[in-house]
């Protein structure tokens, strides 16, 4: 069996790929290419774009649109029919967009890879198209150029590549061409470059070892591709609510029309006002009360940052009770800072974040002068005279060019005054020893004042101390004891202990004649310093996470960094306690993969970081997580985050530093990159679905009323002409105005006080709450008892007059006590004054504007013949809005007594 190519050396990656040191012949790179096949991620067969889109159609509730739009076409109501075609249209098109997905991310897969490489052929430099390169390929890299295949590495000068993307790391990872170890991860494997990440410093030379799919970019493909998607939760409810509408409408229609046919109705009028029953049963704007509620949760949410890429999303954000977010850049800045200086027998603090060069140096939370400190300003002299990264001004933000431990070195000098392009006036290089990962250091070389020449070092900082004989303090030179060289070694260790990325300083006057130096010349150094950096979190997490606690809902960290790292950062976040015990809530990649599914799933609910994971464990947290019974959000930056996010509930992709593969993949993209932002989208959520639950509420409980009260006085009517209470045009009315404009606006209205102080919503748990069943049962029954109290008053199988009277009467008390029953409906828990009556003001234009509709029918005379009513006399109106009181106020009694209970 062939060892993996990183532990194998140069000569015998060489020999087992049958490849030469000046690259293949054009001749043999062709014939593999024929073997190989192109270097490109491969599209699996999937259906057609035609047939996704009428698979959308067998969905239940879109079949019940359809009869009802059939229906609605034979009673005349065509612009019911239009606009319940227009809803089955935007849900097909929503359904076809999430299982369209997938392809979009193999796109986007596909877009990130290298449109050409340069390669070595019959021993000359070419370009060839990317798709072109073969396994045996002698790939040449150099500073920005982004990697077109896995490759093993064969020539490595201070060669640094940005693997963030694939693996996670974030920090730049130096690269050499030693072998390693078989079991060493993907992470640590520093002789390979893989496919999609860049050279971000230095040059180097790779043979080639895999391409397309077999690439650890493509096995990410392929995981994207079998990585299954499951309906979110308010897709299974909405397939269960349909199913049981379907079940109530079928039963209406047969069980009523039989009945007023048996009672002597004619079988034609039967059946058009049973149609126009089930019309009204079927509450037919549900899917664009869902739509229309998360289309404008959507507009909400992107004007705070988050950019909904599928609608349903929302929803379950909002029901979401774990957040698994990636720490670079989604929990920190992605941006090194210095934070800790050890200078002159001090440990300085230096504010400040990111590479803004705004900030102060602190000594025991005194302000120091670094001008003045002559310790401190040499040590910053140095450390950004031995350096290669640049600060500059990009459209009014600051940005690094080169390495960000570099960079993270310029922006501390320049919070001190020192800039780069000033100091290098007055001390250029004229040579340096590059620094290498076997040397752990650095070296420059300055001509001082245009004849003295000055060496600046920067390292490790027990490797720079052991090239240096004396140290600088109190503005003098001094011999470098051993007690001193063990005291900066223990503030080494105590900064490391911080998760601290720690670099040591020294310098040495050199003779004028010195124009380079040679690495056996690297002693007799004066030690300036420590400086310590770190990647800093944002300000705004620690409070969203507080949030997130409260609402109960768990957040995770999973990066690809370092554990200390990942610890230090959790803590400062508040994410675990500061002196909390890591066993058991901290695992890293090497400690997962030694534990079996079964053994991981115990433990998955303690643990709170995972650190150097790779994609394969994100996606198995998920899945352990999910198997908890979980609604898992998963939040990531690179490729290596795409298959988490497709698995997860709801994936959340990053706007700004997140890739394009990434952004397909997801659900969710915060176009700020700020994980607070997530706080503002899971309110959202909550928010909508508590408006779903409010509108399928306050419309079942009027249609059961109506149902309840057309019944009931079809069977209590002594004569057939009586029995039928509503014409079909009335119920038709009742139901445009009443389950038309407010109930819309009940789906945006402004969400119950307690919205983020309530624990995660069950998954399994069903629409119908007890609350909900409550509503259902005791309010339609009271407006039933007092509407045909009033229907049966006017005695309407007396005479025709009686009849329309009656008619009149009950149809002005229906559309009222609805409309009162909307503003009732504005919280399920509290009284609407607590919530605040006029706080939904779309809902008052709808009430007031269907009031209007109502009046204009009741007193246009070629209106009045059309829906058979007569004027309502006062009577009639004091009859009404009493019996809309009475089940107003006994509603709001109702909720008030259940919060108190509650209380």
């Amino acid at each position: 069996m062939q060892k993996p190519w990183h532990s194998m050396k140069v000569n015998e990656v060489l020999q087992a790929l049958n490849a030469k040191i000046e690259g293949l012949s054009q001749e043999e790179a062709q014939k593999r290419l024929q073997e190989f096949g192109p270097n490109e991620l491969k599209k699996e067969k999937r259906k057609s774009p035609v047939k996704l889109f009428f698979e959308q159609f067998t969905d239940i509730l879109i079949t019940i649109l359809l009869i009802a739009t059939v229906l609605s076409f034979a009673v005349g109501e065509v612009y019911d029919g239009i606009v319940i075609i227009a809803i089955v249209m935007a849900c097909a098109v929503l359904g076809f967009t999430q299982e369209y997905k997938a392809e979009k991310a193999l796109e986007a897969l596909k877009k990130m890879t290298a449109p050409t490489a340069t390669v070595l052929r019959d021993g000359k430099e070419v370009e060839i198209q990317t798709r072109d390169v073969v396994p045996g390929d002698i790939l040449l890299l150099y500073t920005g150029d982004k990697v077109s295949a896995d490759a093993r590495l064969i020539e490595a000068i201070n060669m640094k590549t940005d693997e963030a993307p694939l693996t996670g790391e974030s920090t730049p990872v130096n690269k050499d061409v030693k072998p390693l170890p078989e079991e060493t991860p993907v992470s640590d494997r520093r002789n390979i470059v893989f496919t999609g990440t860049v050279v971000v410093y230095g040059r180097g030379k790779a043979l080639v070892t895999s391409t397309g799919m077999n690439t650890e970019f493509g096995k990410i493909a392929k995981m994207v591709q079998v990585t299954e998607e499951e309906e979110t939760p308010l897709e299974k409810r909405m397939s269960h609510v349909g199913k049981w509408l379907g079940i109530l409408c079928v039963a209406v229609c047969l069980f009523v029309g039989v009945f007023g046919i048996i009672r002597g109705r004619g079988p034609l009028e039967m059946i058009l006002w049973s149609i126009s029953l089930a019309v009204a049963a079927v509450p037919e704007a549900l899917p664009a009360v869902v739509t229309g509620a998360l289309a404008v949760g959507m507009y909400r949410m992107a004007r705070e940052n988050s950019i909904v890429r599928r609608l349903p999303a929302v929803e379950t954000l909002g029901c979401t009770s774990v957040i698994c977010s990636d720490k670079t850049g989604t929990m920190t800045k992605g941006e090194m800072t210095v934070q800790r200086i050890y200078v002159n027998d001090k440990t300085l603090k230096v504010t400040g974040v990111g590479y803004e060069p705004q900030g102060e140096f602190l000594f025991e939370d005194k302000k120091l002068n670094p001008t003045k400190e002559k310790e401190l300003y040499t040590l910053l002299k140095g450390a950004t005279l031995c350096n290669d990264a640049k600060l500059e001004k990009e459209e009014g933000k600051w940005v690094v060019k080169g390495d960000p431990t570099e960079g993270a070195l310029v922006v501390a000098a320049a919070k001190a005054g020192l800039w780069k392009e000033e100091i290098e006036k007055e001390e250029p290089r004229i040579n340096e020893i590059p620094f290498s990962s076997e040397r752990k250091s650095m070296t420059t070389i300055h001509e001082a004042h245009g004849k003295s020449k000055i060496a600046y070092m920067k390292g490790a900082p027990e490797i720079v101390l052991e090239k240096c004989k004396k140290v600088y303090t109190n503005g003098k030179v001094r011999k470098l004891t051993d007690e001193i060289r063990r005291e900066i070694l223990a503030v080494n260790e105590a900064m490391a202990i911080q998760a601290l990325r720690n670099l040591g300083f020294a310098y040495q006057e050199l003779p004028e004649s010195t124009t380079s130096l040679n690495e056996e010349d690297e002693k007799d150094f004066v030690f300036l310093g420590i400086m310590g950096m770190i990647d800093p979190p944002r300000e705004e997490v620690k409070e969203a996470i507080y949030m997130c606690r409260k609402a109960g809902i768990k957040v995770v960290m999973v990066t690809g960094d370092h554990k200390l790292t990942a610890v230090a950062v959790a803590k400062e976040l508040n994410l675990v306690g500061e002196n909390e015990k890591e066993e058991g809530r901290v695992l890293t990649g090497a400690e997962l993969d030694k534990l079996s599914d079964e053994e991981f799933e115990k433990n998955v609910e303690n643990v709170v970081i995972y650190a150097r994971v790779s994609p394969e464990h994100k996606v198995r947290i998920v899945k352990a997580l999910r198997k908890k019974g979980y609604i898992c959000a998963m939040t990531g930056d690179g490729v290596n985050d795409a298959p988490a996010l497709k698995m997860a509930d709801i994936g959340v992709a990053m706007g700004i530093t997140g890739t394009e593969v990434t952004k397909e993949a997801s659900d969710m993209v915060l176009a700020d990159d700020n994980f607070a932002t997530i706080v503002r989208a899971v309110k959202e959520g909550r928010e909508i679905y508590d408006n779903i639950k409010k509108y399928l509420t306050y419309l079942l409980r009027c249609n059961i009323m109506e149902i309840l009260v057309l019944f009931i006085a079809m069977m209590l009517s002594p004569e057939p002409e009586s029995a039928i209470a509503l014409t079909t045009i009335q119920i038709l009315w009742v139901n445009l105005t009443t389950d038309g404009l407010p109930a819309l606006a009940l789906g945006v209205d402004p969400g119950d006080p307690d919205l983020m102080d309530r624990k995660p919503r069950d998954p399994k748990e069903s629409v119908f709450t007890r609350d909900v069943k409550v509503y259902l049962s005791a309010v339609p029954v009271l407006m039933t008892v007092l509407l045909l109290g009033g229907y049966l008053f006017y005695q309407p199988w007396i005479s025709k007059h009686n009849l329309v009277e009656a008619r009149t009467q009950l149809f002005t008390a229906i559309v009222l006590m609805e409309l009162a029953n909307a503003v009732n409906a504005r919280s399920l828990k509290y009284t609407v004054f607590k919530v605040g009556v006029f706080k939904n003001k779309l809902l008052w234009i709808a009430i007031l504007s269907s009031l209007g509709l109502q009046l204009m029918v009741l007193y246009t005379p070629a209106l009045q013949g059309l829906f058979d009513v007569i004027y309502p006399e006062l009577f009639d109106w004091a009859v009404a809005i009493a019996f809309t009181l009475i089940v107003f106020f006994s509603i709001e009694v109702g909720k008030y007594i259940a919060s108190r209970r509650r209380a």
